[in-house]
Order: C-alpha cells, then structure tokens, then sequence
C-alpha cells in the first residue's frame, strides 16, 4: 500500500491550503455576517466570490473520479481534508459540497442525455443546487427497504406520493432539483423494491413543508434541510435514474464515495479545532500557569495527535482500496471509517471546546457549530450503529464459511 500524494495531488493540496489561509478562513466573518443580514437560505454574496476565485485557481469540480478530469480517492483525499477546516465555505466554493456531489455522480452515471444537459451542467457549472430525498419521518430510514413514498407508473411517466425529510440544500432558492428514492414495487425482492427519480422543486404537487434544524442550527447559507410532501406529483419516464427498480444499487453506489469524502473532511475539521485549541492554550493562565503547561490539557493533545493519525491512516486505506478493488471491495473500510471519523472529530471539538470554555459554546468560535456537524455524521449516511453492524457481519462471515460445518 502506498499512501504518497501523487505530484498532482501534491500540488493542488498546495494550491488549496493557501487558499483557504487567504481567502476563505479571512471570509468567515463576513460570511457569518451576510447569511444573518440578507433574505433567509439566500447564498451570501461572498460564496459566489469565493467560486470564482477558486474557479481561476484551478480548485474546481476537483471531487470527479479518475477516467474524467479528475483524481482518484487517495488523490483527492488531503484536498476534501483541507475543505473541511472550513466546513460551511470551502466545499463550496470548490463546488465540491454535499449533496451536491453526490447526486452530480449520480446524474452522470444514470441519467438520460437530457437530464444531463438540463440539469448536471449547470451542477457542474456551480449555478444551481440539489436535493437527495432519501430519508422519512415515518420509518427507520437506516434501513433503505423500508422506504415507503410510493412510485406507480402512469402511462409515460411516474407519479410520486409521499413525505421525506432531511433533504439538504432544499430550502435555498438555487436547488431546482430533488433525487427522490421511493418504492416502486412492494412486492419485489427486497433490494429491486426502489427506484430513483429526478423530481424538479416547481413539479405540481411538491410542497416543501419546513426547514429541519440540526442542534438548533438552520445552516442556511447552504440550503439548510427540508421536510418536503410529493403529492400525486407526476414527472416523465425519461426521469428515471438508471433501470426501473434498481434504486437500491444507486443508492449504495452514491453512498460509498460520499462516506469517504465525510470522513475526509472530518479530519480537516478535526485539524482545525486542534489548531485552535492549541493557540487557546498559549493564551489564558488558570491556576498560575498556561492552559499549555496543565497535565491534563498535555494529554488532551497527545490523545488528539494520535486520534487523528490513526483516523486519516485508516481514510488513506480505505481510498486505495476504493481506486485498487473498487468500493465493494473496500465494504469493510468504508463502515469502518463511518464510525471512527466523525467519532473522532466530535472528541476533539469536544475537548477544544473545553479548552475555550464559555467562549467555546458561542459564537465567537466555529467550534459549536463544527460539533453540531460532527455530531449530525454519526447519524447522516447510515447511523454508526448500523455501520458495526454491517461491518461485523462480514468479519464473522468469514469465519463461518471456514469454521462452521
């Protein structure tokens, strides 16, 4: 296994650091500014800034696979690390945000040619947003056979009823499109029941019904998370992502990359509280001495250091994998890194949090709202239970085929 940043990826890790030293770390506080003053879900003027900026610095779309114009997972993994140090602006700016990329995939992979030219360009384009319309209120979406928003043929196309919610991005007045995974036939084997179908937000009958906030937080600047009715909501056939019933392998094949490019971000997250933990510690003197020179904060950044070592090792791996044998091939990987990064991360905001005290739960730090994040990951993209599970099921497989008679 080899684990050395290619010459390209060397380079762009370069390119992308400095850019987020000078131009997006500096733009927080306006940023924080312009989301509070301007309409609600708006996108603060300064993201399309940032866009273009990182559009002249070669910093774009940089999330594509190898075979296009862009770098294999291992490639790309120090690059969404760094996206990550700035979680509500950088992905963005790079046009490399979720869900976005994540249906950008999709619709590259299964969509017919003119979904592509209506839709995936200006994706690509950073001129509009998307939805995934996953997950519903009323059944253990963990679980994706019990997804019960019913899609029926009608003649040429498609009718969709149904609620879901947790659909990211939908709010913003820039998301045109949902990705909407719902039951086609009940009856069938219980991974060929679902299907995938692109709904555009102005469709008759789609009513988007409130924002969900996470922690209190409505992350408006980039589109927050909606709970959204389809009723009766009639779109064509050419709408269908890839085969009728074949939902479920779209699914997974959307989920395996978005996992890792989590996890990678969680460690620039991660990196950052570290960072600023660290300086906090330089700056305030309890009991007659620096944070800095106190026992116990000594050993808060040791166990930090090696939390994230070990995490970014395993990603690192688990992005060979990906690029060596393919993403099922990496099954036990991607579970694992599920659980252990944003585990992570939440421990070291958690203690940086600590070492800010008062000043850590406000906002006068990232610090909240990087933990309301970290935190949320434990649940979004299969809740970290569900990942243990599917991870030791397939490590005692193993055992069972050679032992058990």
């Amino acid at each position: 296994m080899d684990f050395a940043y290619s010459e390209r990826s060397e380079s762009l890790r370069s390119a992308a650091l400095d850019f987020l030293r000078k131009e997006v770390i500096p733009a927080e506080a306006r940023y924080q500014e312009e989301k509070h003053a301007g309409e609600l879900w708006e996108t603060p003027p300064v993201i399309d800034e940032l866009k273009e900026k990182a559009r002249a610095a070669g910093l774009w779309n940089l999330f594509l696979p190898a075979g296009r114009e862009g770098l294999t997972n291992l490639d790309y993994a120090p690059i969404a690390e760094i996206t990550g140090m700035s979680p509500w602006l950088m992905p963005e700016a790079l046009n490399c945000s979720a869900p976005d990329t994540g249906n950008m995939e999709i619709l590259f992979h299964f969509a017919t040619d003119e979904i592509k030219e209506r839709w995936l360009a200006p994706l690509l384009d950073g001129k509009m947003r998307s939805a995934y319309s996953m997950t519903e209120p009323a059944v253990a979406s963990s679980d994706a056979r019990n997804i019960s928003l019913r899609i029926t043929e009608d003649g040429d196309g498609f009718r969709l009823n149904g609620r879901k919610w947790w659909s990211s991005g939908a709010m913003s007045p820039r998301c045109k499109i949902a990705i909407v995974m719902g039951k086609s036939d009940p009856d069938g084997a219980p991974h060929r029941q679902q299907s995938m179908i692109v709904v555009p937000l102005d469709t008759p009958g789609v009513k988007v019904v409130r924002s969900t906030s996470v922690f209190g937080y409505d992350d408006s600047g980039h589109g927050g998370h909606a709970e959204i009715e389809y009723n009766d909501v009639r779109v064509p056939r050419s709408h269908l992502l890839g085969e009728l019933h074949g939902g479920f392998a779209i699914a997974q094949a959307r989920l395996g990359p978005g996992r890792i490019h989590h996890a990678m971000r969680l460690i620039g997250m991660a990196e950052r509280a570290f960072e600023l933990m660290c300086e906090r510690s330089m700056q305030r003197s309890p009991f007659g001495k620096l944070i800095a020179e106190q026992g116990v904060f000594q050993d808060w950044v040791a166990e930090a250091r090696i939390r994230i070592e070990q995490t970014r090792l395993l990603v690192l791996k688990t992005a060979w994998l990906m690029d060596t044998v393919g993403n099922k091939g990496a099954a036990v990987e991607i579970s694992a890194i599920k659980v252990a990064a944003p585990r992570m991360a939440t421990w070291v905001i958690d203690h940086a949090i600590q070492a800010f005290g008062g000043a850590g739960v406000s906002q006068d730090t990232p610090l909240a709202e990087m933990y309301e994040q970290a935190r949320m990951l434990r649940i979004a993209d299969g809740p970290d239970d569900v990942h243990k599970m599917s991870l030791a099921r397939r490590e005692l497989k193993r055992f069972r085929e050679s032992i058990v008679p």
